[in-house]
């Protein structure tokens, strides 16, 4: 029997979001129906708003509910688990069957899709692999942000660079993902950990998370504060200056001017000795980078991407859960605005103009 659901839709033609009342059909042998509690409102959407497109459709990637239905061959969660949604497999690296999305009638012919998931809606269909079970007993509405936010800015920190206790980084935007990495950062005992923002308040909340230096790009060179701040001196790049930069910077914007300050914030080589640092490409980047490959090789630096903070959820999820419980992950700090499904066009109206400081969520 089919389920009521309201969705969020993003009609092909521009304009605003809409929110429709629809049926989502039951489950297919590996999709289950998830009743959702609460959802992330992440930036990158904001990406798929603006781009031309060939069809509606449906948005969100991270989000916390219960099962309602499941499919006949799902086999590791069933009704009544409390579960979250993401838009990675849970554990690719076992070999397992290639995830599949949804196409969503909206009547006429016309459909509604997504690659992955869709989370902006009080009921979702997903792929099992999309889904992993957890305690029913965690905070139902602010874990939502860790099928994105948590996992993208945190994971790239510990995942994807391997930061070590000691080593210095820096991270440019500290919104939600920015603000994971931070705190990543804080907990694998990183020093220092430079935030980097063109927002005061923004990085005056970074310091909340564990930053301990910031970096106001607005009226300061992050590149050469960055420098100041990590100068090793008695050590010598391959030009005889002294070695400088972070271990690890992060861009968590992927705009071309952060994605360009990234690799000369990153430190030079110890000539001779140690290669330079690593780049980390978090943010969805939506032009073209031009990087000085002279810098590169001659101080034998990295630029590497992060995707999804090369997460497997199965395994990430329940630490940063138990992050979040010890109090080494506030989220409850991190989310500052709460949106209900009818206030979806201010959500990404306030997140495009910068005023959400945190992470936003729908609550449904």
């Amino acid at each position: 029997m089919p389920t009521p659901a309201r969705v969020v839709v993003l009609p092909q033609q521009p304009g605003p979001l809409e929110v429709r009342d629809l049926l989502l059909p039951d489950p297919a042998d590996y999709q289950v129906v998830v009743k959702q509690f609460a959802s992330g409102v992440c930036h990158s959407q904001l990406h798929t708003m603006h781009r031309e497109r060939s069809n509606a459709i449906i948005l969100g990637h991270e989000s916390t509910g219960v099962v309602l239905k499941a499919g006949a061959k799902v086999d590791h969660v069933q009704e009544g688990d409390t579960v979250l949604v993401t838009w990675v497999p849970r554990n690719a690296g076992s070999g397992m069957r290639q995830p599949a999305g949804v196409s969503l009638d909206l009547g006429g012919g016309v459909e509604a899709r997504t690659n992955n998931v869709f989370t902006w809606c009080d009921h979702t269909l997903a792929d099992e692999q999309y889904v992993v079970k957890v305690d029913p007993d965690i905070d139902k509405e602010v874990t939502a942000i860790i099928g994105c936010a948590v996992m993208t800015g945190a994971g790239a920190v510990e995942n994807t660079a391997g930061v070590k206790k000691g080593e210095s980084v820096a991270i440019f935007g500290v919104g939600g993902v920015g603000l994971s990495a931070v705190a990543a950062a804080k907990t694998l005992g990183a020093y220092p950990i430079i935030a980097v923002d063109l927002d005061e308040t923004k990085l005056k909340f970074a310091k909340q998370f564990g930053a301990t230096h910031t970096v106001n790009a607005a009226n300061t060179n992050p590149i050469s504060a960055i420098k100041e701040l990590t100068t090793q001196q008695g050590r010598f790049s391959m030009n005889g200056n002294p070695v400088s930069g972070a271990d690890y910077v992060f861009d968590c914007i992927g705009l071309k001017s952060t994605m360009e300050q990234i690799v000369p914030s990153v430190r030079t080589g110890f000539f001779g000795a140690e290669p330079g640092g690593t780049a980390v490409l978090v943010g969805v980047p939506m032009t073209s980078v031009e990087l000085n490959a002279v810098d590169l090789l001659i101080n034998e630096k990295k630029f590497i991407g992060s995707i999804g903070g090369s997460c497997s959820p199965d395994r990430d999820f329940p630490k940063y859960l138990d992050w979040h419980s010890k109090g080494i992950l506030d989220l409850n700090t991190l989310v500052t605005e709460r949106y209900t499904i009818d206030e979806i066009n201010d959500a990404t109206t306030a997140l495009e103009n910068g005023e959400i400081a945190g992470r936003a969520l729908l609550t449904f």
